[in-house]
């Protein structure tokens, strides 16, 4: 301690002297100084105040703790001893309210047991008065507890419940069936003709109105009992490998019209009846189709006002044709297999379904989320037979359509407006066997199927173009040949529509569900993948590209053909003198050079036999193809390789301006703009003799860092490079005399 005093005495003397030594120092410091030590001091002493009361609460709430346990044995002890006595209580007390829950439970019972036995009194009281209407009402009260009892697991009241509403809901629909039948009668019901259908329509009898009071009463009755019907019910189903849609039973009144043509079709077309023709699936299919059109005035015009005066959302020709169509499937689901593996006959088949749902769904306005026969065509084993006929009978197509004697021939040859695309025969007709296909099912129920199909598709078409490409091999000795063009043809026709295809909103479809199965199965790239979602490329990309690559070999084959015949006819006007060739002051009329005719006559009789031989935007490419060639040819080989006098220089370019060039004017406005090479080379070498020096000064002084890209665009030239020109302008031999 008495260390410490010294030490801050020291430090005080220190400061002082400190102090004494600095006069200038602020007051302020110091008095900042004293104020922190006067606060260290203040806390130091009241740190040992604090602790000592933290240790006196604790003891005081070890004291409490101690109090409370001592407190905690003789209170246990007492509530055991309390929970002994009382045991005898309790157990009597649970016993009692598992039996007024029992007897609880006994009452809900009876009371349920009651008011059935109360609801099957008062059916039976309003059917003795021949209150119909009351006793249906009722009915439907007592299915509708029925159906609220599902989840209750008293068994014996389910089964009491469930047979009494199937007891009324027998004698209910009975009586109701057998009165609505006799009404039905009077109206001459089914109308199994046409004109018969009309008849009703048009002429009514005296009787007619309380007619059809009296069958708008009794088709509300019976709907009345559809709860019922669903519930005591089980409609008749096809099995699950079908995969036929979930859907309601059809109305119970309507089931009823129903049942006369249900006999006559199970009548004629099952068992061993004359009609019943396996081979003949039309017949079927014309008389449910017949029946639908007969009847569809009637139930337009009669029932759906009463479907629709009760609220009902059902459409009554929907209804019928619903019938009407199970009793298709069912029968296609028992023929087809007899069927499978006769392809004519399964072919046969496919083709009248197909006619059948076109008019089901064009005439009749039968919706596709219904039942339809596509979903039993679209039955595993059956599905895939009709893919292997689809594909034999395509490709016998392709085989007789390319072995004809028109195959390469169009249609439309004689017809201008018609024939643009100069496409031959059997382009046309396989691109309309593809559209057929498409025809027959684009109306397939799932994505999968239609995927399955599209894939069939892309095989024949890739099929098509290898033979295509085996044809195209047998004539490339004549690349200019009538057959060689007309392939070129097809090929450039089928990959048009193809791309057209791409942007239809069928095939924009299938593209989506193509992406979510890749993405399912991770069959392609991120890359890809992204391509398909966002529309870059389609379903028919790969078959696009392979037919662009061929039809591009086609093209680059004629180009080099032709190319190489022009470059025969050229080798005159390779030779010709150009260093001695009078200048045009010294002539009179400036005329095509003679060694120039040939080149000029080849190249115009090749351009208007393949103007009429390919369609125009084949040509197009081709010609544009082949005058790059030329113009990189005229250059290189015939002004590079030559030198030229005034006169010399002044004939090229009368050549290429007056007679090569105007021989593409009928294909574009500036055929000179594709010649950029020769044209830019005849404006360099056709410079008067001043223009020609300054460029040439120009040329020589200009540099990396100052280009003289100014000065030759000023004179026409934007293509040629700034050292081809220096070239060319070393090609003239016009210059003057350095001495003179």
């Amino acid at each position: 301690m008495e260390s410490r005093t010294r030490a801050e005495a020291g430090c005080l003397q220190l400061a002082r002297s400190a102090m004494c030594r600095q006069p200038c120092a602020a007051p302020r410091a110091v008095t900042k100084r004293r104020t922190q030590r006067r606060k260290v001091l203040t806390i130091s002493s009241e740190i040992p105040k604090r602790i000592q009361s933290a240790l006196k609460d604790a003891e005081e709430a070890k004291q409490a703790l101690g109090d409370i346990l001592g407190q905690e044995a003789p209170l246990f002890s007492s509530i055991n001893s309390h929970l002994l006595i009382a045991q005898p209580w309790t157990d009597d007390l649970g016993a009692m309210i598992s039996q007024i829950e029992e007897i609880e439970r006994h009452l809900t019972y009876l009371k349920w047991v009651s008011q059935i036995e109360e609801l099957s009194d008062n059916i039976q009281q309003y059917l003795m008065t021949n209150s119909v209407p009351e006793a249906a009402s009722t009915l439907v009260t007592m299915t509708e507890l029925d159906i609220k009892l599902q989840e209750s697991s008293c068994t014996h009241l389910l089964s009491f419940m469930r047979a009494t509403v199937k007891f009324w809901y027998k004698i209910l629909k009975d009586k109701l069936t057998s009165d609505f039948e006799e009404i039905l009668a009077q109206l001459h019901w089914p109308f199994i003709t046409h004109t018969q259908s009309q008849a009703v329509g048009a002429s009514r009898p005296a009787s007619t109105p309380e007619t059809y009071a009296s069958l708008e009463t009794l088709f509300c009755q019976l709907l009345k009992l559809q709860a019922s019907d669903e519930l005591l019910t089980e409609s008749k189903q096809l099995p699950e490998k079908y995969c036929l849609p979930a859907s309601p039973s059809v109305a119970l009144p309507i089931q009823i019209m129903l049942v006369p043509l249900q006999k006559r079709f199970r009548y004629h077309f099952r068992g061993s009846r004359q009609t019943n023709v396996i081979s003949k699936p039309e017949w079927y299919f014309a008389q449910v189709l017949l029946w639908i059109g007969s009847h569809s005035h009637f139930l337009d015009e009669k029932i759906q006002p009463i479907l629709d005066k009760v609220g009902s959302a059902v459409n009554a020709r929907l209804e019928f044709s619903r019938g009407l169509v199970m009793l298709i499937l069912e029968k296609l689901a028992s023929d087809i297999p007899c069927l499978l593996y006769d392809d004519s006959l399964f072919c046969h088949l496919v083709d009248e379904v197909l006619l059948f749902e076109r008019e089901l769904h064009s005439v009749h306005g039968y919706p596709s989320t219904f039942a339809s026969c596509m979903h039993i065509l679209s039955e595993e084993t059956c599905f895939q037979r009709w893919l292997t006929v689809e594909r034999k009978f395509a490709l016998q197509k392709m085989d007789s359509m390319l072995s004809s004697e028109a195959a390469w021939v169009s249609q439309y040859k004689d017809i201008t407006d018609v024939d643009e695309m100069k496409v031959p025969d059997c382009a046309e007709v396989f691109m309309t066997l593809l559209l057929v296909i498409t025809d027959r099912y684009k109306n397939l129920p799932t994505a999968s199927r239609k995927l399955q199909f599209l894939e069939l598709q892309k095989d024949l078409v890739d099929d098509f173009r290898i033979r295509l490409t085996q044809v195209m091999k047998e004539e490339t000795r004549a690349p200019l040949g009538f057959r060689y063009c007309a392939i070129l043809n097809a090929v450039n026709y089928i990959s048009t529509v193809l791309a057209d295809w791409a942007d239809n909103v069928f095939f924009l479809q299938l593209q989506q569900a193509a992406l979510e199965v890749f993405a399912e199965n991770n069959v392609l790239s991120k890359l890809q993948l992204g391509q398909l979602a966002s529309m870059e490329s389609s379903v028919f990309d790969d078959m696009i590209n392979l037919l662009e690559r061929l039809k591009l070999d086609m093209l680059t084959r004629q180009v080099d053909h032709v190319f190489r015949e022009v470059k025969d006819a050229a080798k005159l006007y390779k030779k010709e003198r150009w260093l001695s060739l009078l200048s045009q002051s010294e002539q009179a009329v400036m005329s095509l050079s003679s060694s120039a005719c040939p080149l000029l006559l080849t190249l115009r009789d090749r351009l208007l036999q393949l103007e009429q031989q390919l369609c125009f935007s084949l040509f197009n490419i081709f010609w544009q193809m082949l005058v790059e060639k030329l113009d990189l040819y005229l250059y290189q080989e015939i002004i590079l390789a030559n030198h030229f006098n005034e006169g010399g220089a002044a004939q090229l370019q009368f050549d290429m301006t007056r007679n090569l060039f105007p021989l593409f004017s009928h294909y574009c406005k500036r055929p000179e703009n594709y010649f950029k090479h020769v044209k830019e080379a005849c404006i360099v070498l056709n410079l008067n003799i001043g223009s020609a020096l300054l460029l040439k000064d120009v040329l020589q002084s200009a540099s990396e860092h100052i280009p003289a890209t100014a000065a030759l665009n000023e004179v026409g030239v934007y293509k040629l490079a700034q050292q081809d020109v220096e070239i060319l302008l070393n090609l003239r031999t016009n210059w003057p005399n350095p001495g003179k």
